[in-house]
């Protein structure tokens, strides 16, 4: 196979990942076109979520195709940020005001403000150690500090999906938290949490050098099997909920179990104090 006259195939290759991106960026626009409108209904919500979850398969790619054809560079870092806040930050806010929170007014554009500024801190640290740290084109951490900002949203779609599912959950929707005689919907305090999530400094596996071994067989055996438990007893909205609620479990466990570890690591990586 040979190139066509003028054509620089590995300058045509940096292309691809950036199309990736782009095409989340996109999906994460129309989202927020799609149910930001005064006139947006349940309906429109929906397919904005739904959009999320087609961004969030067009990011699981870009960085996958840029590490097999070799085309990592620090602007796609930079622009992968950027599309991810728009996406996974801003649209899935913008869902959830309009979803839940729009009836508290402005306690409710403080909280999607939170958790899309903990999206901006996370995605800024990340940039700064991916870059800094390493450089570009580094082969990629077996953690990540602090939630990425796709689960972050993927939480968020997962409870959209799930309560259109069940017909409604009004403790999650409508009210929940009575703060000075307001009822706060519950979703308000996941929206925290998640916003906190994101910036803390517990490390979650980013799964990109997974190994075949005894705790991999038996994490995926587990993750199988609870998830078909769920189709077959309950419902199959109920299974990215469960997927992503043990993600984070499995964070905070091997942060606990880890942490003395860590601990004399940091301790014996410190300099000597100066004479």
């Amino acid at each position: 196979m040979y190139d066509a006259p003028g054509m620089d195939l590995k300058k045509t290759l940096f292309i691809f990942p950036n199309l990736l991106t782009s095409a989340s960026l996109l999906c994460g626009v129309l989202a927020i076109l799609r149910c930001a409108g005064p006139t947006a209904s349940e309906q429109d919500i929906y397919r904005a979520t739904l959009l999320v979850v087609l961004a969030f398969f067009f990011d699981l790619f870009d960085g996958r195709v840029a590490r097999m054809t070799r085309t990592q560079s620090a602007f796609g870092v930079q622009y992968d940020s950027l599309a991810d806040l728009v996406s996974f930050g801003l649209a899935p806010a913008i869902i959830t005001y309009k979803w839940t929170l729009q009836e508290t007014g402005i306690p409710g554009l403080v909280v999607c403000f939170v958790y899309v500024m903990g999206g901006a801190l996370r995605l800024a640290r990340f940039n700064v150690l991916s870059t800094a740290a390493k450089g570009p084109g580094a082969k990629p951490d077996k953690y990540m500090l602090g939630l990425p900002i796709p689960m972050a949203a993927g939480f968020i779609v997962a409870l959209v999906v799930a309560t259109r599912a069940m017909g409604g959950w009004p403790w999650l929707t409508e009210y929940g938290i009575t703060v000075k005689g307001i009822s706060y919907p519950v979703m308000a305090v996941v929206m925290v949490a998640l916003a906190l999530l994101m910036v803390s400094s517990v490390r979650f596996r980013s799964f990109k050098d997974v190994k075949l071994n005894a705790f991999t067989v038996a994490v995926l055996a587990f993750v199988v099997g609870s998830s078909v438990f769920l189709w077959w007893r309950y419902t199959p909205a109920y299974i990215l909920i469960w997927l992503l609620v043990s993600y984070v479990t499995l964070g905070f466990g091997e942060a606990i179990v880890y942490w003395p570890r860590r601990r004399r690591d940091q301790k014996g990586a410190k300099p000597p104090a100066a004479q």
